[in-house]
């Protein structure tokens, strides 16, 4: 069995293979589009979420122009990713902050995107990610469960996957990872498909594993 940091060096280089220029998968043109693009993205799928934002942003692609929608219009375009209620009312609120309090940009500032509406720790480290090219590792359940399929995290919650991967990987690796990450979880070493013994990385990381890995939900 390989220690974690070879077990680090192995999937580093191989997602690195596989990926090799991983893209956010969330169609967006810039910080505030990402925003509300990773907002509607919670419990939906990156796919519904394209399919939707396209008209939601020709009716307001800027803070300026959401805040002064009718959140029952912002309801109404959005209702197929879910939440509907809750996403629109965080939507309109968090518009009309970044008007009020932040000349209608968003920060890239992580607590300051924590503080608004529908807005948490992992939506912000992905906006400071993807947008403001900052280093982060915001973890969702692929990146929770495969972190403890390959032995890099005991996995006790996401704050403990994110502490542990930050210490093991180089920081100017961690956006490429958070995104490879993924990518793999989804194609490769899947919630059903793979129980920590069938996937490539899985099988290298621990060739004698003779029993299904369980993992802690997120």
């Amino acid at each position: 069995m390989l220690s974690k940091p070879e077990r680090g060096s192995f999937i580093q280089a191989k997602l690195a293979a596989l990926y090799p220029d991983p893209q956010v998968p969330l169609d967006h043109k810039d910080p505030f589009t990402l925003l509300v693009a990773v907002l509607l993205s919670a419990q939906c799928t990156d796919e519904r979420v394209n399919q939707v934002t396209p008209a939601l942003f020709a009716r307001a692609d800027t803070p300026a122009a959401m805040a002064v929608l009718m959140e029952e219009e912002i309801r109404a375009v959005i209702r197929p990713c879910g939440l509907s209620p809750q996403k629109a009312k965080a939507i309109r609120r968090l518009s009309e902050i970044l008007v009020e309090e932040h000349g209608g940009t968003v920060p890239a500032d992580l607590d300051a995107l924590e503080r608004l509406p529908g807005v948490g720790h992992k939506t912000a480290s992905v906006v400071m990610a993807q947008a403001f090219g900052e280093p982060a590792f915001p973890v969702d359940t692929h990146i929770h469960r495969l972190a403890q399929r390959w032995g890099l995290s005991s996995g006790r919650n996401v704050t403990q996957t994110e502490r542990d991967l930050k210490r093991l990987f180089p920081r100017e690796t961690w956006n490429d990872l958070h995104l490879q990450i993924i990518f793999y979880g989804r194609e490769h070493c899947t919630a059903r498909g793979c129980d920590g013994r069938g996937c490539e990385i899985c099988r290298t990381c621990y060739p004698g594993r003779k029993h299904p890995k369980k993992t802690r939900k997120a």
